[in-house]
This record gives C-alpha cells, sequence and structure tokens, in this order.
C-alpha cells in the first residue's frame, strides 16, 4: 500500500527532479550494480572455487587419518 501511495506521489507531484529519481536513476542504479556484481563474480569465481577445493581435500585427509587409526586399534 505504502508503495502505491509512494509512486502515485511522484507521479502527481510537480517535482520533476523527484519524479526522475523514481523512475530513472533508482533502477539504473540497481542495474549497473548488478552489472558490477556479475563481472565480480565471474572474474574471481575460480579462485574461490580452488580454495574451496583446497579445503575440502584436507578436510578429507583428516577424517582418513581417523579411519586409519581405528582399523589399526582393531588389529591389535
Amino acid at each position: 500500500m505504502s508503495e502505491l501511495r509512494a509512486i502515485s506521489w511522484a507521479a502527481g507531484s510537480e517535482s520533476a527532479p523527484l519524479s526522475a529519481l523514481i523512475w530513472w536513476v533508482i533502477p539504473l542504479t540497481a542495474a549497473l550494480g548488478a552489472a558490477v556484481y556479475v563481472i565480480w563474480v565471474t572474474k574471481f569465481q575460480k579462485r574461490y572455487e580452488n580454495q574451496t577445493k583446497r579445503s575440502v581435500g584436507r578436510f578429507k585427509s583428516f577424517q582418513n587419518s581417523f579411519k586409519s587409526s581405528d582399523k589399526e586399534k582393531e588389529q591389535s
């Protein structure tokens, strides 16, 4: 309801700059922000994937170290 009130207030307003702010500046800023985010994600995505794989590999070797010690205990 408040969105409708704001839109009708801006549309019926005598202030052209306020209408321009609502109808042009905010959507353009959102589109520009989305484009910058997509570029940033594609640029740095491989770096973060590599770090994740490394940490997962270390965690698996950590888990496997417990499995091997459990087998040694069973054999004893």
